[in-house]
Order: structure tokens, then C-alpha cells, then sequence
């Protein structure tokens, strides 16, 4: 759901990954569908790998912005724009053990834009089947016994075998003639 989904600092909103280019990444906004190109120096994260601090361990925002739907049955969440006050309480509503001293007013705002934005363009998909990930195990299990049959069965390399010169023989050598 959020692999090929991404936030880059400096920009608002989300972009989908494209393509490689040549000095950094292809991107389209979610919002407009502009293409832009992400330089190498831009800071890009997927949303798939980012968490939220909370006061136990950390929670994929997968699961956050799965509790925003709860809460809100699926439709979209508070203005990411209300005050931080508000903000503060509606995110203590919906996650209530984040660390409050580690997670600013600022990742609020984010994360309700973000849950916002997904929940306007219908990607917010959290039904995972559970048969899905069996099937991605048991295909990686398969993939890992392949390699090693492959790997058994190469032969190894034979080596490169040179050889070595000879020095040139020095000095006189007398030779017999037959007189």
C-alpha cells in the first residue's frame, strides 16, 4: 500500500514513484500528477518505512493511519491546519501512547495531511490477506532453495593456470663439433 508512495522534504504532499533518472528519481505528485525529478540531495522517504514514536516501541505508520480510519470510519480525518491544540488532542484520541516530547506538532500535521490526501485519492488499503503473506514466504523459501540447488550444482571455476617462464639461460656453453 505505501511502498511506492513518498514524501520528500522541502515539498507538501505525497508523490508515486516512477522511474530512475540519471542524477536522482522520477516522481509524480499524487495531488496534481505534475512529474518532477528528486535530486540525489533531496531527502526521500517512502511512507512504507517511516514510524511514530510512542512511549513502548515504535508504530509503523501503516498502523496509524489504520487507527485515523477507525476512528473515523473510513472518512477523512480533522483539518491538518486547526490548531495544535486540537491537533494534539485528536492524535492523543487516536494514538493515545505517542511519545509527546519526541513527536512534534509539526509530524501531526504531517501525518493528517498524508492520511488526508490518501483517504481523498481512495489508497488507503490496510486488508491485508493473511494467505498473501503465507504465499510471499513459502515463494521466498522456494527462491532460497533454488539458489542453494544452483549453487550445489555449479561446478567451480577452474582456476587459470599460467605458467611460469623460465629465466633465460646465461653463460658460455660449449658446444661439441665433430672434428
Amino acid at each position: 500500500m505505501l511502498k511506492d508512495i513518498l514524501s520528500i522534504s522541502g515539498y507538501g504532499g505525497l508523490f508515486k514513484y516512477i522511474s530512475q533518472g540519471r542524477n536522482g528519481i522520477i516522481v509524480e505528485s499524487l495531488e496534481d500528477q505534475r512529474r518532477m525529478p528528486a535530486h540525489a540531495s533531496a531527502k526521500v522517504s517512502a511512507l512504507e518505512d517511516i514510524s511514530v514514536f510512542t512511549e513502548t516501541d515504535d508504530m509503523p505508520l501503516k498502523d496509524v493511519l489504520k487507527a485515523i480510519s477507525d476512528k473515523e470510519n473510513g472518512g477523512p480525518a480533522i483539518d491538518h491546519k486547526a490548531s495544535n491544540s486540537d491537533l494534539k488532542k485528536y492524535f492523543e484520541q487516536v494514538l493515545p501512547n505517542f511519545d509527546k516530547e519526541r513527536v512534534y506538532t509539526s509530524d501531526i500535521k504531517k501525518i493528517i495531511n498524508w492520511y488526508n490526501i490518501l483517504q481523498k485519492l481512495n489508497l488507503l488499503n490496510f486488508e491485508e490477506k493473511e494467505e498473501d503473506k503465507s504465499e510471499a514466504k513459502d515463494e521466498v523459501k522456494e527462491e532460497m532453495k533454488l539458489e542453494k540447488v544452483v549453487k550445489e550444482k555449479k561446478e567451480p571455476k577452474a582456476k587459470n593456470v599460467t605458467k611460469k617462464s623460465e629465466p633465460a639461460k646465461t653463460g658460455n656453453k660449449q658446444t661439441r663439433r665433430k672434428v
